[in-house]
């Protein structure tokens, strides 16, 4: 299936953050204080948009945030098409370091990215989330 990546607003990515994420919050709670702040791109097949991704820049770091893919979508490769997008995007600006508050259940898949396990954890909303990092020389 054709698929392309693009730039996308904060507003585009609620539906599927919410959707994914924490279906059963209140839609403010998978808004970012900062969302105004990041880049935000989108993985479309056809003209459907369905995988979602943020990104923030601070200096030579980078932190990814709501990644998530439609879930008739997932597990097709096309959440992987989108990370890589941004470890491309990453590595082009120079950056040092990407990261991400992982789901703890989730980590086998980030390492397949060369991202690794820190040691800070923390648990939201009864999830237990680790910070996993990739540094780039």
């Amino acid at each position: 299936m054709l698929y392309k990546i693009i730039e996308i607003t904060s507003l585009e990515t609620l539906a599927i953050r919410h959707q994914v994420m924490w279906p059963n919050k209140p839609l403010d709670y998978i808004k970012l204080p900062k969302d105004n702040e990041g880049r935000h791109y989108g993985l479309f097949l056809e003209d459907q948009l369905t995988s979602v991704i943020s990104l923030f820049i601070n200096h030579k770091e980078a932190q990814f945030r709501k990644f998530a893919t439609l879930e008739s979508h997932q597990g097709k490769g096309y959440g992987s098409i989108l990370l890589n997008e941004i470890m491309q995007i990453a590595a082009t600006k120079s950056l040092t370091k990407i990261w991400c508050n992982a789901r703890q259940s989730k980590t086998n898949y980030y390492t397949k990215f060369g991202m690794k396990v820190t040691n800070k954890t923390y648990v939201k909303g009864g999830i237990d989330f680790v910070i996993m990092e990739r540094t780039f020389s």
